[in-house]
């Protein structure tokens, strides 16, 4: 019987997407031996298969494709002497932060210093949203869309209809169209579509797809393979019918947080992600967890840019070994869903970009952000941007200013 091989990097970082990449870039020349385990054949996480341009310019500064974008940053870690194990699944891990790992040359334990979970966030799939209707073939995620066409150049079908009208859905509207497959339409359950004015009025008038605000799939129809779908107009109930061979379902996301429970990690229930303070610490001593798995879902380059600012934590935590100190947590309040970091901590400097990520269930066009503790109002702010479901709302952290460490939960909520 083989021994099960025993690999003792300093640090180990589960996820090879931009954030497990930048982090492993940042960290590779001055904390000794950095491992990027991925299960995918090829690192570079989802923009290697999102083939259009927008990639690249808070982290880059330059604007690139995602498969450039993503070769890019594979080039840059490798350059700066981490190493990446790909077609590697991690199956458990440990209170003691070690790793077991499926690789193709068997069973390897993974025992890093540090560890960092950079595993990202997918789609919901048409099971857990729980529409109705038959089985057929013809139902895909972004990502599976993605993959199909741009991986394995197959044409997903003639016409199309997509729901969700976030910027991930224009994403695949592009593919589609890339693809030779018309976008009949999208359809988007708020009353206006989730993604910026802008990049709706532009795909509106360059791709020429028609939006259907208000509105759900009630039903999707076909007999092994998709032939329609049925539409309700949440408004006034009326059903009409949509004739295509591809529904593609986008947003909706979750984090892929299964080895986050595994390893018994404290998980925010309003996102399901860890929980992390702003130097992306997680409940466990040596732990972090960075990009998409805690703000499910922001841009890559934001996500990259969370690799970058968890460094200097990792550093501390390698050169001390220092249990943090008790913080406070952060809540919200309706219609915020949740908020990252939801931790703070008196020893925390600025989380990444200086900026809290909230998800928003509802659109707030003058939003002002009201922070509370311990029954007392902290601070109030009155911010320029709108709070719009289906992405990321930014609040500048400095409206924690005045909060008491050693005092009860902070609530954070919009006027």
């Amino acid at each position: 019987m083989t021994a099960e091989r025993v690999l003792t990097p300093d640090v180990a970082i589960v996820g090879s997407g931009p954030a497990g990449l930048a982090a492993a870039a940042e960290l590779a020349p001055h904390v000794g031996e950095v491992l990027v385990i991925e299960r995918e054949t090829c690192a570079g996480g989802i923009p290697r298969h999102s083939d259009h341009t927008g990639y690249g310019v808070r982290d880059m500064h330059r604007v690139m494709r995602g498969p450039a974008y993503a070769a890019r940053l594979v080039e840059t870690a490798l350059e700066s002497g981490a190493t990446i194990q790909t077609e590697s699944m991690v199956t458990a891990l440990t209170d003691a932060r070690n790793l077991q790992v499926t690789t193709p040359g068997g069973l390897v334990r993974v025992e890093p210093r540090a560890l960092i979970l950079a595993t990202g966030a997918r789609e919901r799939p048409r099971s857990a949203r729980m529409i109705p209707g038959n089985r057929p073939a013809g139902v895909f995620t972004t990502g599976q869309l993605q993959n199909l066409v741009h991986l394995q150049h197959q044409k997903p079908g003639k016409r199309a209809v997509v729901i969700g009208a976030e910027m991930v859905s224009w994403s695949a509207v592009l593919t589609l169209r890339e693809s030779g497959c018309e976008t009949a339409l999208m359809t988007s359950a708020h009353s206006r579509p989730e993604s910026y004015s802008a990049l709706n009025a532009a795909g509106r008038a360059a791709l020429r797809v028609p939006v259907a605000t208000t509105s759900r799939v009630v039903e999707i129809v076909g007999h092994g393979r998709v032939e329609a779908v049925q539409i309700e107009d949440m408004l006034t109930g009326s059903i009409r019918r949509v004739d295509c061979d591809v529904v593609v379902l986008t947003g909706d996301w979750i984090p892929d947080n299964e080895l986050a429970r595994v390893g018994g990690l404290d998980i925010a229930p309003g996102s399901l992600s860890p929980v992390v303070d702003a130097s992306l610490r997680t409940s466990a001593c040596g732990i972090f967890a960075i990009g998409n798995l805690v703000h499910p879902v922001d841009t890559a380059d934001v996500a990259a840019l969370d690799g970058r600012h968890v460094g200097a934590a990792v550093g501390r935590w390698l050169q001390r070994g220092i249990t943090p100190p008790r913080g406070v947590v952060l809540k919200v309040e309706a219609p915020l869903r949740w908020i990252s970091p939801s931790y703070m901590r008196p020893d925390d400097g600025n989380p990444a970009r200086g900026r809290l990520l909230a998800w928003a269930d509802e659109f707030v066009r003058i939003p002002v952000v009201e922070v509370r503790q311990d029954g007392r109002p902290v601070s109030r702010h009155r911010l320029p941007w709108p709070a719009a479901p289906g992405r990321v709302f930014r609040i500048p952290f400095s409206v924690l200013k005045g909060v008491d460490h050693r005092g009860s939960d902070v609530t954070l909520s919009l006027a």
